[in-house]
């Protein structure tokens, strides 16, 4: 698994480090019953604190992307990728529906938001 942290991102370490586990589970790119680094190897590898790992392993188990088996490691849980991806698109269309929401309060068109949409979609990639 290839982790690149971005210091010009506005994201926290810790939610980069979640969303690319996050989007390696939802490819496949790593797999149910698959170990992830140790904390303290990924925080080495990434030279980040131990704790900015630990948080983000944490976080990612309460999300039920893994799973911590004491004294063996964490693991990638079992679930259901397309219920775990319906969930997400949810999620991103009760932001985007507050984003118009202030779009139209503010008088920005919807071609100025597309624009503003497709602006900050490739700045992430």
């Amino acid at each position: 698994m290839n982790i690149v942290i971005r210091n010009t991102s506005t994201k926290p370490i810790y939610e980069q480090i979640c969303t690319q586990i996050k989007q390696a589970i939802m490819e496949g790119t790593v797999k149910e019953g698959d170990a992830l680094p140790s904390m303290r190897f990924l925080a080495k590898e990434l030279k980040v604190s131990v704790i900015t790992t630990k948080r983000a392993y944490e976080e990612l188990e309460r999300e039920g992307f893994i799973s911590t088996v004491p004294g063996k490691g964490c693991f990638v849980a079992p679930q259901n990728v397309n219920l775990l991806r319906e969930t997400q698109i949810r999620e991103i269309e009760k932001h985007l529906e507050a984003a118009i929401d202030l779009a139209r309060q503010t008088g920005v068109t919807q071609i100025e938001l597309s624009e503003m949409l497709i602006l900050l979609f490739e700045e992430e990639t």
